[in-house]
Order: C-alpha cells, then sequence, then structure tokens
C-alpha cells in the first residue's frame, strides 16, 4: 500500500536533513510523526522513524548526564510541568525558590542558574512540577533543553517588574519565535510550519507598590492584554499567593474525585485531567477494563442534582466526584 504522504511531511523532513543538532532533529521528527497519515502503507516507515527518535533521546541522555545531570529530557510529575523562561536576573531562581521546596542556588549577578533545577509546588491536593531553566539566548534551537520548551505544559515568562519589562518581553518573544515557540496571541493558520502554541503567563518579578502598575501597563501594549499577567515581590511575597493560583488556572486541568458506590468519596488524590475530559477519560485513565465495559456514572458536583446519571461523554469540572458503574 502506498504512503501517500502529503507536502507539509516532505517539508519536515527537509527540516530533519537540515538539522543541525538533536534537538532540532527531534522537533523535526516529531512533526513528521504527526503529519504522516495512519495506514498500513505507512507502519514501516512511523517505525522507522520513532526508532531514530528514540536513539537520538538516547544520545542526548547520555551525552548531557556526562555533563552533570539530564538537560535535554526531564520525566514529568504531577499534574503538569511548566517551565520558567527570562532574561538573566528577573529572579527567576527566587520564584522556584518561593513556590516550591526547591534550594536553588540565589545571587544578584545574572547567569547563576547553569542547568535546570526542579521544584513541585503544592496547590490544595496536587503537585505541580516547575522548571528553571538557564536564561533564554538568541538561538534557542541550540540549547540543549530547547525541546522541553516544546513540550512543557505551559510557560511562565518572567520578567523584571523594576527595568524595562516591555523590552524584555519583545526579545523574548523573538527568540522563543526564532525556535517556532508562539504564544495563542497568533492565530494557528499563521505559524510556520513546525510551530507549537504554548500557554503562558508573565510574571512581573520584583513589583513593589507604584511600580507594579506602570510594568504591567507596559507589558500590556506589547501583548495586547491577551496574556494574563500577575506583578509579585519574592523578596515581601506581595502576590504569591495569588501566583499560585494562577498557575493552576493556567494549566487548564479539571479534578476529578471517585467514589465507590455506597462509600464516601476518596478526597484525598484526585485524577487530573485535561479541561473538556468526559466520563469516559475518567474510565479510560482509571483503567482499560473501566473503559471497556463502562454503562454509566453518577456525578456530585457539575451536575443538576447530586448523584445524577450520566452517559460516557459527559464533561467533567474541577471538583466533581464521579461514581463509574460497570
Amino acid at each position: 500500500m502506498p504512503a501517500n504522504l502529503p507536502p507539509q511531511y516532505f517539508a519536515a523532513e527537509k527540516e530533519y536533513k537540515n538539522a543541525k543538532t538533536i534537538p532540532e532533529k527531534i522537533a523535526a521528527l516529531e512533526a513528521m510523526l504527526a503529519i504522516m497519515p495512519h495506514h498500513k502503507g505507512t507502519d514501516k516507515l512511523r517505525a522507522g522513524l520513532t526508532r531514530k527518535m528514540a536513539q537520538l533521546r538516547m544520545q542526548a541522555e547520555s551525552r548531557s548526564k556526562s555533563r552533570r545531570g539530564s538537560l535535554f529530557s526531564i520525566e514529568k510529575q504531577g499534574a503538569a510541568q511548566i517551565v520558567l523562561v527570562g532574561s538573566p536576573n528577573t529572579g527567576k531562581s527566587s520564584i522556584l525558590a518561593a513556590l516550591t521546596n526547591a534550594t536553588p542556588e540565589i545571587a544578584d549577578y545574572p547567569y547563576t542558574t547553569g542547568i535546570p533545577n526542579i521544584g513541585m509546588m503544592p496547590y490544595e491536593d496536587i503537585q505541580i512540577q516547575i522548571v528553571d531553566l538557564p536564561p533564554i539566548s538568541d538561538d534557542v534551537r541550540k540549547l540543549p533543553f530547547y525541546n522541553l520548551l516544546r513540550t512543557a505544559d505551559a510557560l511562565l515568562i518572567v520578567l523584571d517588574g523594576s527595568g524595562e519589562p516591555e523590552l524584555e518581553i519583545t526579545l523574548l518573544f523573538e527568540e522563543l519565535e526564532a525556535g517556532k515557540i508562539y504564544s495563542f496571541l497568533k492565530e494557528e493558520d499563521d505559524l510556520p510550519f513546525g510551530s507549537v502554541r504554548k500557554r503562558m503567563l508573565i510574571i512581573l518579578n520584583k513589583c513593589d507598590g507604584a511600580e507594579a502598575r506602570g510594568a504591567m501597563e507596559a507589558v500590556r501594549e506589547v501583548t495586547g492584554g491577551v496574556i494574563e499577567a500577575i506583578a509579585v515581590s519574592t523578596t515581601d511575597g506581595t502576590g504569591m499567593d495569588e501566583l499560585r493560583k494562577r498557575i493552576y488556572g493556567v494549566i487548564e486541568v479539571v479534578r476529578v474525585y471517585t467514589k465507590i458506590p455506597g462509600k464516601k468519596p476518596d478526597m484525598h488524590a484526585p485524577y487530573v485531567l485535561p479541561c473538556g475530559s468526559t466520563v469516559m477519560d475518567l474510565a479510560s485513565a482509571i483503567h482499560r477494563d473501566f473503559a471497556d465495559n463502562l454503562r454509566f456514572a453518577r456525578v456530585w458536583g457539575s451536575a443538576r442534582f447530586d448523584g445524577q446519571s450520566v452517559q460516557r461523554d459527559y464533561i467533567l469540572q474541577d471538583g466533581d466526584v464521579i461514581e463509574l458503574h460497570i
């Protein structure tokens, strides 16, 4: 059976052949696999590309471990993986320390962060992984953590609110877009081939008093107010509690609790699912047998009345309690 590959596939293949770094090659292979149609004619080609990508990731992992730990791949943990992105000396490490149990090196001079630092941010009954990246340089495609920027669930853009945040964010956007990483400011149809769009939250750090308003207005002029922004100060704790709420909001997930018929629900370990998930998605997350044999569910929370019987396609809301019947 012929593969019948679309023209976009060959454009991605050309990018792969021209790629100079491992992260660039991985990104191109991901694009090729995403574009490739699913049928028997592409099975052999898909297997070959998957094998190449696995080999490249192993090479990246091996090289990075020899240089003090893994820089190319950080396993996602918790409800989501979010990375802190910013220019030198914006206070990313201070934010990581304030939000999580991590103890990164913090100093007044730039480039203190030489490798990614990782911490877990508790939010009510879940944990969110926060990764502090080294400062972004001119060509993000050559950075060892380039693929992490593309695969993270969201980016936290950290700016120095006491300086020129409008200039910082303009330069950061230029650098990210050079690596085909865009915010949702850009319409999907306008993006170049192989691009990704990331959910973003802007953090104006070092903002105290009247500085916050001026910094916020300057940034909104650049973004048009489309990307949510918050002013904080790790020095006196201003805005940190609100920042935790905003971070939970930007990952766009729902927490769903389960119960066994006739028993109280387990309110300590929720299932975390993307917004828009259905009862069927929850069943699949629990176990394949639940998905295969699910008849209906009962919902406490978003339903019209507690214990309402709903079908598989019922869309779950944050805080719902679900009783599955198979």
